[in-house]
């Protein structure tokens, strides 16, 4: 089966204070085979990246307004003049406050929403076809 891959590099901020963050290369992925999911790979000092998977939804709401609860929530705010996007992601191992520019995010975001529009994940999963086949045998 074909599907298509949205991707985008950009440097995140990982926020230690509200006086200093570091920063966080990473990877958006979306795949229109997990048309309801982001993927974010994080690219730490370390020998392999840190992949979370979260609802695209969130991250298209929390681009202009709090959105998410427990792992992880999204938030739209301004830090010295920038508009940015805050992602809160907490996990056994810890917790993680990520900043990201708004513009980049919301340019990717779009490109994801073109190749699926809102409404249409369901379509490319293929149940309907795959439920059509089983009934037929």
């Amino acid at each position: 089966m074909h599907y298509t891959v949205v991707e985008r590099e950009l440097e995140l901020r990982l926020v230690l204070s509200p006086e200093r963050s570091i920063p966080v290369p990473a990877r958006l992925s979306y795949r229109t085979d997990d048309p309801y999911a982001v993927h974010v790979a994080f690219h730490i000092n370390s020998e392999h990246p840190v992949h979370w998977t979260f609802s695209r939804d969130l991250l298209v709401e929390g681009v202009f307004r709090p959105s998410g609860h427990g792992d992880v929530r999204v938030w739209p705010t301004k830090t010295e003049g920038r508009s940015v996007v805050l992602m809160a992601l907490s996990s056994p191992d810890g917790d993680a406050l990520l900043e990201g520019p708004s513009a980049q995010v919301s340019a990717w975001l779009e490109r994801t929403l073109r190749a699926v529009p809102p409404g249409t994940e369901g379509e490319q999963l293929g149940i309907d076809e795959a439920l059509d086949q089983l009934l037929a045998q």
